[in-house]
């Protein structure tokens, strides 16, 4: 009796009345088997896609598909099986696998019991409020300590419509989402055309003038962190995951000395320009055009600073030529991570116009330009983004019965209920 008082306090209690309401142990049991040989398909998990074939996530076919020495004794996947991760689940970093193959050990897998339909179950577990649960369910201090454990897991109580219904939910789901899928697409793609028209804004004003040496026009990594430095000392840090193709900075991480990556050691300051020497094909470059004290970027970029009689906008600009990107790019050696040194970058050249005026008007003349292009890509991107929101609250509509004008019920509203809480 009180379980069931319970119950009728919870979000649980809006869900359809003819649903039963079933902790999870009464809908997935764990499954411990082991690969003996460690050859099957390797399989990861993630909030944002899902259970993948990890091979699909490398960016070489050169690259290590694991740093563990042997796959033997990875736990067994089977298709429709729900795989967790258990240091993130509490984010949604699970779901149902569309493979056969194996995942790590330290994940958990289980197997949907009776007649239920292990997509309905993927998709409930994906939304905000079942990522609640796990959240209030998992143990540790700290986010990134934070584990949901079997047995907690298990005791979660979780909606469980009949069978068809599920069925309906699901296939609705998935219509809808491949309509969004189609619709995010044609935005991307349209994206990417202005991207490129911006790209060919920016090459023709920046390709009059001299060829000059990129040494001619800047000073390279002119200020370093001592390795003497306090180790209680403030600093913002940008990484090279932090900047973006189009030059946007997406964070800026502060950290104690001590606490920080042993590559956060270069110096910048307003004015000057990065480039990342690694992974040249990221094309992450900008310019620090705000006042930051304390800012620092990582090893893995070249910080440019304008020498008198360069404006460091239009440097900036010329260094997205595609001309100069293709002769990094031509000039960085590694597979996995392609890197060129500070060296040999500065012995490339670039074409400038060297009337300080001149490079004010080109300036002037970008700003204005990139500025409608930027303007488009900003709408396109936040209908993306508005498009993903509608996509959550769709999922989680149907998977908690709102959406009665579209799933038909299968049983009647005065049915017998299961109640195994």
């Amino acid at each position: 009796m009180m379980v069931q008082e319970t119950y009728k306090t919870t979000w649980l209690a809006k869900t359809p009345k003819h649903w039963n309401r079933l902790r999870i142990k009464n809908i997935f049991a764990e499954i411990e088997e082991r690969s003996e040989t460690g050859t099957e398909e390797l399989l990861s998990v993630s909030h944002y896609t899902g259970v993948t074939k990890k091979r699909d996530s490398l960016e070489n076919e050169t690259d290590f598909i694991s740093n563990a020495k042997t796959l033997v004794g990875y736990k067994k996947v089977a298709e429709n099986d729900l795989v967790s991760n258990i240091m993130l689940a509490w984010n949604g970093s699970l779901g149902i696998s569309k493979y056969n193959g194996i995942t790590s050990p330290a994940y958990c897998v289980y197997r949907i019991k009776g007649n239920n339909n292990p997509n309905y179950f993927g998709y409930l577990f994906s939304t905000a409020i079942m990522k609640a649960e796990f959240r209030k369910k998992s143990f540790g201090i700290i986010d990134s300590r934070l584990r949901l454990y079997s047995d907690k897991f298990f005791s979660i109580p979780a909606p469980v419509p009949p069978k068809a219904e599920q069925d309906q939910i699901v296939t609705y789901i998935k219509e809808q989402s491949k309509k969004i899928k189609h619709f995010i697409k044609k935005k991307q793609t349209f994206i990417e055309l202005l991207k490129e028209q911006r790209q060919a804004v920016i090459n023709k004003a920046v390709t009059k003038g001299e060829r000059v040496r990129v040494k001619n026009l800047v000073t390279i990594n002119d200020e370093a962190l001592s390795e003497k430095t306090d180790s209680g000392y403030q600093l913002k840090y940008i990484d090279i995951g932090n900047v973006k193709s189009d030059g946007s900075i997406t964070e800026i991480q502060s950290l104690s000395f001590k606490n920080a990556p042993s590559r956060a050691r270069r110096i910048v300051r307003k004015g000057d320009v990065i480039i990342s020497t690694v992974r040249t094909y990221l094309q992450a470059i900008t310019l620090i055009d705000f006042e930051e004290e304390d800012l620092v970027v990582s090893t893995g970029f070249a910080v440019l600073r304008p020498k008198k009689g360069v404006n460091s906008e239009y440097l900036n600009f010329v260094l997205r030529d595609n001309k100069f990107i293709g002769d990094v790019i031509t000039n960085s050696f590694g597979v996995s991570y392609p890197a060129i040194n500070s060296t040999t970058l500065s012995a490339l050249s670039v074409s400038v116009v060297l009337d300080e005026k001149e490079q004010a008007q080109i300036v002037s003349h970008l700003k204005t330009e990139t500025a409608k292009i930027d303007q488009a890509i900003a709408k396109a991107q936040k209908e993306i983004e508005l498009i993903k929101e509608y996509k959550e609250a769709m999922i989680a509509e149907a998977v908690l019965g709102k959406l009665n004008h579209k799933i038909k019920p299968t049983r009647a509203n005065n049915a017998p209920v299961e109640n195994k809480l």
